[in-house]
């Protein structure tokens, strides 16, 4: 399983790069406005840290400008994604751009059903958001089964990126299930790696390391 890391912020992005769980990027307008940056400096500063996918965001509503917005955001660097919503002018934009080699994330799907028309209008990846389903007391992760199910019956190519993740527990089942990718904040990343047993075993070991006679630190 991929991970991206759900992002604007280049620091966050280059401290889950040191951990090596880096993969890709996925940026929105909303993770964009928190940072106090310019679009472009963003953007750049970004390409230049991430080999990885970079999934960038088109903010218009009709199809035409969706595909113009496309276009001219992968100029920005070969790596370039474009997240595309999933309407009906999203899926015409899909499309026409993948035809056109240029990769299409869609985005804001809330069900199988969607899943299946952003993968038959080509789209190279597809972002479920499962904490947004969680939060109207509908589980996520079955969402997550059935389009897994769906894509598996057929010979689409499209990646499933597990989006909206707010806990362990989501990347847990979404790794159970076997998803493609999740994206996930750095917070949850860093959550993934602790236990509190694994702190309390380094304590003791230390604890024991100096009663070792001429012990010291290498």
């Amino acid at each position: 399983m991929k991970f991206f890391i759900d992002s604007a912020d280049i620091n966050e992005i280059k401290e889950g790069i040191e951990l090596g769980l880096v993969d890709g990027v996925t940026t929105n307008p909303s993770l964009i406005s928190k940072v106090n940056k310019d679009f472009d400096t963003i953007v750049t500063e970004i390409l230049e840290a991430v080999d990885g996918p970079v999934s960038l965001e088109v903010i218009g509503s009709e199809h035409t400008q969706m595909i113009a917005e496309a276009q001219n955001l992968v100029k920005l660097g070969g790596n370039v994604v474009v997240k595309v919503p999933m309407t009906e002018e999203g899926l015409k934009a899909v499309r026409v751009l993948s035809k056109e080699g240029i990769r299409a994330n869609v985005t804001l799907i809330f069900s199988p059903l969607q899943a299946l028309l952003a993968a038959k209008a080509g789209a190279a990846f597809i972002s479920p958001f499962i904490g947004r389903l969680d939060d109207i007391a509908y589980v996520g992760m079955e969402l997550i089964e059935k389009i897994q199910h769906i894509l598996s019956n057929y010979d689409y190519t499209s990646e499933v990126i597990v989006a909206s993740i707010r806990n362990p527990l989501h990347v847990l089942d979404a790794a159970l299930i076997g998803a493609d990718i999740v994206t996930v904040p750095l917070k949850v990343i860093k959550q993934l790696a602790r236990h509190p047993l694994t702190d309390v075993g380094i304590k003791k070991f230390l604890q024991d390391w100096e009663k070792v006679p001429g012990s010291k630190n290498f």
